[in-house]
């Protein structure tokens, strides 16, 4: 009767806890209806599997059971598809090892017929069960170093004797690791020594002394670490010290000995894997008084030269060339030599260290057209300049190097930094005829870059001559609030200046105007009649982003001087004549340009007199007079460039040779206008720029 309900007992605990049972398809063994399905799922506990074993097969045959099919699923993953039919010995050798589990997994199955049968088929059935999953047999990763043992839902490690099991509860280990702390002498051997050393070992071993005292260490001949074939250390000997960590030693080639470790205190690591025979190593520690070691600091000569020194030895310690003494809150020192004294402790006093010489980023302005490529600044560390827009050069060297002397310095020899200069006086675009400002042709888009439009307070033109500044006349700008004068460039037709943004036209806010301290303001008593030092100077509040039309011109040579009846080109948009009546003049709405030649001198000192007084105009050296029969610049051209040579399809380099200053009224038809000479400004020009550019950096 106790036998009975044992059994029974059994029965409903395997059934409850579903451990093995049967799935089969619907109607087997009758066989199965169209359009019929089946989905079955079990998963297995921690330390189980779960197998299916099929004991019969007989399914409508497909390509690729693409009509009647058993598929089953391990985790989710497909890893068989069956029909047709199967006799149970093929089941039992092709079919039933594939329907196994991973450990604690689960296996699903899903069944299903399409929509007609020619023939009646019985479908499937098989038998599942759970079952313990043997760890040490079946799996190579299961981590015991030395002996598995399997049990139901799992299995454990151990160890034979001498080992004992780590933390990770599958590596055996030895007990190596021993503190050895006062001893001034004694012997210290790998595990088992002269056997072959342990496997998995990790060892550590402490020693230390007094202070005074430095450890001395005396290996033997007798070494065998394993090593790889390429000479890479596979077990390991490390020596470790306050001042760092030497080695990995390993091999057959034992370290010196004697082995100095300048230090009272030490730890000796050794470590090996779970392979090999090798038989390790042994030596004999003992002490010896401190002695200070040869090198005092890295990048740097000691004088004098001995291979160790004693307590009370003092050096002087000279650093490398490039590289510089830093305290010990890293304040340079003015020397790059000093003396220090050994200590008993076998520690140099005081100690600084020999850095490399750090040049710092270079000084560069923030404008973002020269680039630098390189982040290194330490000695010897090269940095690379370029500009970054088609539209500038560079001047100077493009290879600096960080000196010993902190500075950087060029291929070349120069410490001086190099510059972005703009590329002047070299249109985008060629203009395709010279035109005329009295009536003449329009001039097209990209063709006269320079040529800037001033229509507030009174219409006027200006030269861009850098991304910063601008040219013009004086007379344009002398009643001028500094920050109320706005500039347009890149346009050609002035009515675009309406609605800048979508036209691209760029506009340019003053900043400051500098006018000639020779020009003699108009005080509006009496008419004008010098012009000399006609020219100003205008400074943008922003730098200006070149484009194909928006160019600056170059500047003329000084003391070039002006050749009698040479060509030149002058623009603007003043007045012009009336296309219904020429006698009348307006405003050109669009650039115009027109090729003139500059007149003889003689002809230029005989200046108009002025029509109300009859008072004769001033002619100067700072000025030249050119025209042109029928061309000729007019008023509202005032501030606009004449270049030389004239405009034509060689494309310069073109140089801004004049500025539009005065001349007899243009109804007047006399076809002479009067210029100031710009290479006599040169110098003047630049001095100014520099001076202001130089006191905002």
């Amino acid at each position: 009767m106790l036998r009975f309900s044992l059994l029974l007992l059994l029965f409903f605990h395997s059934a409850s806890s579903k451990l093995l049972g049967w799935v089969e398809s619907p109607g087997y063994p009758s066989g199965y209806l169209p359009h019929a399905s089946l989905n079955w799922s079990r998963c297995a506990s921690k330390g189980h599997t779960l197998s299916i074993r099929l004991i019969h097969l007989d399914l409508e045959d497909s390509q690729d059971c693409e009509n009647d099919a058993v598929k089953v699923f391990s985790n989710g993953k497909l890893i068989s598809v069956l029909c047709g039919k199967k006799d149970f010995e093929e089941l039992q050798s092709t079919v039933n090892p594939l329907l196994v589990s991973a450990s604690g997994g689960c296996l699903s199955l899903s069944f299903h017929s399409d929509f007609s049968n020619i023939q009646r088929h019985t479908g499937f059935k098989g038998f599942y069960t759970v079952q313990d999953y043997d760890e040490c047999k079946d799996d190579p990763e299961n981590g015991c170093t030395q002996f598995c043992h399997n049990f139901i839902g799992g299995y454990h490690c151990s160890c034979r004797h001498g080992y004992h099991m780590d933390v990770d509860k599958h590596t055996c280990t030895v007990s190596c690791s021993e503190d050895l702390s006062g001893l001034n002498e004694g012997d210290i051997s790998s595990p088992s020594w002269p056997g072959p050393y342990a496997e998995n070992a990790n060892c550590q071993y402490t020693l230390s002394v007094e202070a005074h005292l430095q450890l001395e260490l005396h290996f033997s001949e007798a070494f065998d670490v394993e090593q790889s074939t390429d000479g890479q250390c596979i077990d390991t000997l490390r020596i470790e010290t306050p001042t760092g960590t030497l080695g990995p030693f390993c091999g057959h080639t034992p370290p010196p000995s004697p082995f100095l470790t300048h230090t009272h205190h030490a730890i000796i690591h050794f470590n090996s894997d779970s392979f090999g025979k090798n038989k390790g190593f042994t030596f004999h520690f003992k002490t010896k008084d401190k002695v200070c070691p040869a090198a005092v600091s890295s990048h740097s000569t000691v004088s004098p030269q001995k291979p160790e020194y004693n307590q009370g030895d003092t050096v002087t310690v000279k650093c490398d060339i490039g590289h510089v003494l830093y305290t010990e809150n890293d304040a340079k020192i003015l020397s790059s030599e000093y003396e220090t004294t050994c200590h008993s402790t076998g520690v140099w006093t005081p100690h600084y260290p020999c850095e490399p010489v750090d040049c710092g980023f270079p000084d560069i302005p923030e404008d973002g057209v020269l680039k630098v490529v390189g982040s290194h600044t330490q000695y010897k560390d090269q940095i690379q300049f370029n500009c970054s827009s088609k539209f500038y050069t560079l001047e100077g060297d493009d290879t600096y190097t960080c000196s010993a002397s902190g500075d950087w310095v060029s291929d070349g020899g120069r410490t001086e930094m190099p510059k972005c200069n703009p590329i002047c006086g070299i249109p985008a675009k060629n203009p395709a005829s010279a035109g005329r400002i009295l009536g003449g042709h329009n001039a097209n888009l990209g063709e006269i870059p320079w040529h800037l439009l001033i229509k507030e307070p009174s219409r006027g033109g200006a030269t861009l001559i850098n991304d910063r500044w601008a040219v013009t006349a004086a007379h344009v700008v002398e009643k001028t609030e500094e920050s109320s004068l706005v500039l347009y460039g890149g346009l050609t037709d002035g009515r675009t200046t309406n609605n800048p943004q979508s036209s691209n036209v760029a506009v340019m806010e003053s900043e400051r105007i500098i006018i000639h301290p020779g020009y003699t303001r108009d005080t509006g008593h009496a008419e004008r009649t010098n012009f000399d030092n006609d020219i100003a100077l205008i400074r943008f509040s922003s730098r200006v982003n070149f484009g194909p039309n928006l160019l600056p011109i170059c500047l003329p040579e000084v003391n070039r001087g002006m050749v009698e009846n040479e060509q030149g080109t002058v623009s603007g948009w003043g007045m012009t004549e009336s296309t219904v009546n020429p006698k009348n003049m307006v405003t050109s709405r669009v650039l115009k340009h027109a090729q003139i030649g500059v007149y003889p001198l003689e002809q230029c000192r005989n200046t108009p007199n002025l029509e109300t007084t009859g008072k004769r105009m001033v002619f100067t050296n700072n000025m030249f007079c050119a025209g042109a029969p029928g061309r000729d610049s007019c008023q509202k051209d005032s501030g606009g460039p004449f270049v030389l040579p004239m405009l034509s399809a060689n494309g310069g380099p073109y140089y801004l040779t004049g500025i539009v200053s005065w001349g007899p009224p243009c109804d007047q038809r006399m076809y002479k206008g009067y210029y100031t000479k710009v290479e006599n400004y040169v110098d003047w020009i630049k001095e100014t720029i520099n001076r202001i550019d130089s006191s905002e950096m």
